[in-house]
């Protein structure tokens, strides 16, 4: 071959090489931009969310499982008409069909029915405390709520503002101040002075103070306080340094989270009924129960205490033969704060049961149980 028949055909590979690599590449563009999303929530028939939910598309491979809200997404589907199918172990599966468009987002909301009913909610009524730690006086004082503004931190999960002057805007009283430099500084009662402000206790300097520099997440609660005389008499300096308002920061920590603990994932859990080990509430003669003569005993949450917040777990896990809880089995079906879960966690092991019975003999069962936490008496 000559030279010039060698390079015309090197040439022409190379075409060749070009144009399947911008062919490849426009199919990938093309299959990206012709896929959608799948979004929704999965409940129970009773309202509550349902973690730990598988949720698939059907005659795919496309699958997730819901987070501790109920919430899912799927990615990735392609444009048409699908069916959504939700599973929960102890609750009757449940499928939707579904259209998905190019580039788009469709959602879909999944009610499962329940298998069998869960057993009386245990009630966790709060009582009088004695609070210690470096939050104690903030816990008191949001208890009383007897003068000042509280924002808690629950409100501030809920809200999730971008930065503390657009979370602190919104209190009455509170005013936002253009600075130098495009920062934002507060003033309380449309006075011109800057307000004393201490994060955990210690006074920051005097003077203007960055507050979009502290991340609203990163704080377990705040204190406002308008005049001279409402603020706590430790937190006041001398009533003219205190007359432009008081604002006391409190940070998270570990004192403020949910200790870590491993649950059980209801795929651990089903592999145990599927292998007969351990049976349902619909598999037994007799279900398993609280024994009433013994009454669980579930501290309240300190700080959900102090805020006055209620809240509920549905936790599962297996009693045995014997009427004790196993507590390597616990799981969490629905719950409204990770420190209620903690509470259930903490205290499970030791409940005491009346055993399953099945064909006359205690049999180990997996259990459903509510927990209400009601606030105070």
């Amino acid at each position: 071959m000559s030279n010039r028949a060698s390079a015309c055909h090197g040439m022409a590979q190379l075409q060749s090489a070009v144009l399947m690599a911008l062919l490849l590449g426009y199919a990938r563009f093309a299959t990206a931009q012709g896929t959608g999303a799948i979004v929704g929530t999965v409940t129970a028939e009773t309202g509550i969310a349902l973690s730990g939910a598988d949720v698939g598309v059907v005659g795919t491979k496309l699958s997730a499982v819901t987070d501790e809200r109920g919430g899912f997404r799927l990615t990735g589907v392609a444009p048409g008409t699908f069916e959504i199918r939700a599973r929960r172990l102890g609750f009757r599966p449940e499928s939707t069909r579904i259209d998905v468009h190019d580039g788009g987002t469709s959602s879909v909301d999944l009610k499962l029915p329940v298998v069998a009913e869960d057993l009386q909610p245990v009630l966790v009524r709060g009582k009088k405390m004695q609070y210690t730690g470096r939050l104690a006086g903030y816990y008191e004082r949001l208890e009383r709520r007897s003068s000042g503004t509280f924002v808690t931190r629950d409100e501030i999960d809920r809200e999730d503002p971008r930065n503390l002057t657009q979370l602190l805007q919104r209190v009455p009283g509170v005013s936002l101040q253009r600075l130098r430099a495009g920062s934002v500084g507060i003033r309380m009662r449309d006075r011109t002075c800057v307000p004393l402000v201490w994060l955990d206790g210690t006074a920051l300097p005097m003077g203007e103070v960055d507050l979009d520099g502290i991340q609203p997440r990163s704080l377990e609660g705040i204190e406002i306080y308008l005049g001279s005389t409402t603020a706590p008499f430790q937190y006041s300096w001398t009533r003219n340094s205190a007359a432009c308002g008081t604002l006391l920061l409190w940070t998270r920590g570990i004192d403020t989270e949910a200790p870590h603990s491993t649950v059980s994932s209801p795929g651990e859990l089903e592999a145990l009924v599927a292998s007969l080990a351990v049976f349902t509430a619909d598999q037994v003669d007799r279900v398993a129960a609280l024994d009433s003569t013994s009454p669980l005993q579930i501290p309240y949450p300190p700080a959900l205490f102090a805020a006055h917040v209620r809240g509920t777990v549905l936790a599962e896990f297996v009693v045995d033969a014997e009427g004790k809880v196993e507590g390597d089995t616990f799981g969490v079906i629905s719950s409204t704060n990770p420190l209620f879960t903690a509470a259930v966690r903490n205290t499970i092991g030791k409940a005491v049961f009346t055993p399953a019975l099945r064909g006359g003999k205690p049999v180990r069962q997996l259990v459903h149980q509510p927990f209400e936490f009601t606030g105070t008496n």
